[in-house]
């Protein structure tokens, strides 16, 4: 027990401010890196895909409908969905591009 005594620092010295504040430093940057960068890039892209659709591109909401832009105005979108079914969704709805996937038999 006399040896733990014997190891701790003087009481009159004081520790390194950063090294007591390096193991927080340090998760901030693993957060960043492993997170929040991903996140915002992901964001990037989706606001660019929205704001690249045009008429005719087949595309899937978030609530999985599947449809065909039929017009665009600045929020909204109206999808074609089946024969004289169309719905106005709000364009931040709309997830992905589905013109490129095989359409499925």
């Amino acid at each position: 027990m006399n040896y733990l005594l014997m190891a701790q620092s003087a009481p009159g010295a004081e520790a390194n401010p950063i090294m007591t504040f390096l193991p927080l430093i340090l998760i901030i940057v693993v957060f960043y890196f492993f997170m929040i960068r991903p996140q915002m890039k992901k964001q990037k892209e989706l606001s660019t895909f929205r704001n690249s659709i045009a008429k005719g591109d087949k595309v899937v909401t978030t609530g999985g409908i599947y449809g065909k832009i039929v017009e665009l105005k600045d929020n909204t979108v109206l999808l074609q969905v089946d024969d004289n079914v169309k719905i106005r969704v709000d364009k931040a709805a709309i997830v992905k591009d589905m013109s490129d996937v095989v359409a499925q038999k």
